[in-house]
């Protein structure tokens, strides 16, 4: 996978001209990350990382 420098979406490499299946992505419901909480810690290769809820019920992750 490749990301654009644009700022645009990833793009997948090319097998043959044609794009290569990637596996499913997972989905989870940030209602059952967070629970009762608007804050989460994630550990993410020995880094801590901070995930909180915003007021306007928007999404900020931050080291």
């Amino acid at each position: 996978m490749t990301f654009s420098r644009s700022g645009g979406p990833p793009r997948l490499p090319l097998a043959a001209g044609k794009p290569v299946q990637s596996a499913a992505v997972a989905s989870i419901d940030s209602r059952q990350l967070f629970q009762q909480s608007s804050t989460i810690h994630i550990e993410h290769a020995g880094q801590r990382y901070v995930l909180r809820v915003t007021r306007e019920n928007k999404l900020i992750l931050t080291k």
